[in-house]
């Protein structure tokens, strides 16, 4: 797949988006917002990943925020930077998502990392929510993801004072999950991908769907129980006689559902 602001390489069984515009932060742009979940859209529908890193360019910014450039003056879709885009398509891809955070993780940035299922990051990471300062905020998985990581007193801190956290605060806080060298993240975030990839795909699916599904109401009980469950049950003896009577326009046999 070829993209203007992002990058994307497979390598065995792991995927890697790298954000790609280093000189302006890795910022996202509307067009960033768009390719991001359209690969992630891509990936959604191979099976040859099972897990996706997602990293910025350089070695200074992970990402630090949004760009409303060129937008519509409208508060329709149009005017309205499309970041949501990228955290639901995460939220419901079936495969982890690592977070390698490489440097500055900021406002929107940092928000893209929590919605990672796990974030991995050199020592020199910094992590900050910047909103108020500039008089933004994000009243929905930059809050309610930050609750669940670090608790509403640390999460209404973060938010309301704007401190720069270290990767190793990050860590204490249970913001991250783990902390490495600067120079080993690669290195330490493939390990950490190829061992994930030893896990049952469908358990993991199962256990991302039932965490979705907590936050994602109706969508994201759906996702556990349409793309999951339902293909589970569709195979079962169950359904199978139930289809055939329904076929043969006679009454199932109970004694053929199986235990």
């Amino acid at each position: 797949m070829a993209f203007e602001t992002i990058v994307y390489e497979e390598e065995g069984p792991i995927g890697t988006i790298t954000i790609n515009r280093p000189d302006d932060g890795n910022m996202f742009t509307p067009v960033m917002c768009h390719e991001i979940r359209d690969c992630i859209e891509g990936v959604r529908r191979e099976t040859r990943t099972r897990v996706l890193v997602l990293t910025g360019a350089g070695d200074r910014f992970f990402c630090i925020g949004g760009r409303k450039d060129g937008m519509e003056k409208t508060i329709l879709y149009a005017g309205t930077l499309p970041t949501l885009e990228m955290y639901e398509a995460i939220d419901k891809l079936q495969k982890p998502v690592i977070a390698s955070v490489n440097g500055y993780a900021v406002g929107g940035g940092n928000v893209l990392q929590m919605v990672c299922d796990i974030t991995i990051a050199k020592e020199s990471a910094i992590f900050r929510q910047v909103g108020p300062m500039m008089g933004s905020f994000d009243a929905g998985y930059g809050t309610w993801y930050l609750e669940d990581l670090v608790g509403k007193k640390k999460a209404k801190e973060i938010w309301f004072l704007n401190p720069k956290i270290t990767a190793r605060e990050a860590l204490a806080l249970g913001l991250i999950n783990t902390v490495v060298p600067d120079d080993k993240l690669k290195e330490e975030t493939r390990r950490l991908a190829l061992e994930i990839c030893e896990r049952g795909p469908f358990a993991l699916a199962s256990v991302k769907a039932a965490f979705n599904a907590r936050h994602g109401g109706v969508s994201g009980l759906a996702r556990l129980s349409h793309d999951l469950l339902l293909r589970s049950y569709l195979e079962s003896d169950e359904s199978h006689e139930l289809s055939a009577s329904f076929a043969e326009r006679r009454k199932p046999d109970p004694s053929k559902f199986g235990s």
